[in-house]
């Protein structure tokens, strides 16, 4: 059983905001051997405000406000919060157990760092869901990376110090794109109320991606890294030298330097057919339990 903190920020349902967040906790919630303690809100798909009320919305809607949360920094630098303090009581009540699932800015990791210099030592993994090796280009234009570059200080510090830290980039979703059509053939057939939940908050996801990428579908970024942190043996690891600065992180950029000082995983997504299977089952186990 996995002892997990959800580090996001989930702007499911909101209009012309990323779903993938939302879509990473319903998988969580799905996984029989996750144990999702609490989520830390953070910035990045839109302000603190709009996530905090995101996350407490969903969680009603799912009959599960049992799951802790807090708020944590509201941009970058802002260091001293609740999902600060909660993240580093977590570490010291699970040492060597807990691991971190960060899917947006990585405002309150810098921040528990900056109140327990040991804080990393005591987490068993932190994925995180960010970073690019080279530009996202799309059909209409280029995507910027949001997370990472949100505060490139705290980035850092957890590329750099953090230990067992896993890196599923922008560039190595790609892989496995998620088509409207798809989706209707998973989804539109059947009877469980989670697969109408997320017909009806994601359908719209389609329309925006086309319309401002001129992608025929979307990326499930953050699911992405849900999966590897619940199945990694659904992806190849990579094993990559690094030399991470500040200056590369307000962009987003993870140079890779064959004399680079840091080492960290950047797993490939492996056979499409199994990742996209393993998601879809996993969602459909999710109960809602309010209404």
């Amino acid at each position: 059983m996995k002892q997990i903190v959800f580090d996001c920020d989930n702007t499911f349902g909101v209009k012309d905001c990323d779903v993938d967040d939302g879509l990473a906790l319903l998988y969580l919630l799905g996984c029989e051997d996750a144990r999702l303690h609490g989520i830390t809100a953070s910035y990045g798909n839109n302000c603190l405000d709009v996530v905090c009320k995101t996350i407490h919305g969903m969680l009603k809607e799912l009959g599960r406000e049992d799951i802790t949360v807090k708020p944590g920094g509201s941009k970058a630098g802002e260091y001293d919060s609740e999902a600060a303090d909660y993240l580093v009581m977590m570490a010291g009540r699970f040492p060597g157990e807990l691991s971190i699932l960060a899917t947006g800015s990585l405002t309150n990791l810098g921040g528990a760092y900056e109140k327990d210099r040991h804080f990393f030592e005591k987490i068993k993994e932190i994925v995180l869901m960010g970073g690019v090796t080279e530009p996202l280009a799309f059909e209409k234009k280029v995507m910027k990376e949001l997370n990472f570059s949100c505060d490139p200080h705290a980035s850092f510090n957890v590329l750099k110090y953090g230990k067992n830290v896993s890196v599923i980039t922008g560039n190595n979703c790609l892989k496995v794109l998620f088509t409207r059509e798809e989706y209707k053939k998973e989804l539109f057939g059947r009877k469980e109320r989670i697969a109408r939940y997320i017909r009806e908050n994601t359908d719209d996801w389609f329309r925006y991606n086309e319309e401002d990428y001129g992608i025929g579908g979307f990326y499930n970024w953050d699911v992405t890294a849900a999966v590897y942190l619940m199945h990694p043996e659904l992806f190849t690891a990579h094993k990559i030298q690094f030399s991470f600065s500040e200056k590369d992180l307000q962009t987003g950029y993870l140079r890779r330097e064959k004399t680079g000082e840091s080492i960290c995983n950047l797993p490939e997504i492996g056979e499409e057919k199994a990742f996209k299977r393993n998601i879809y089952d996993t969602w459909m186990k999710v109960k809602i339990y309010n209404g």
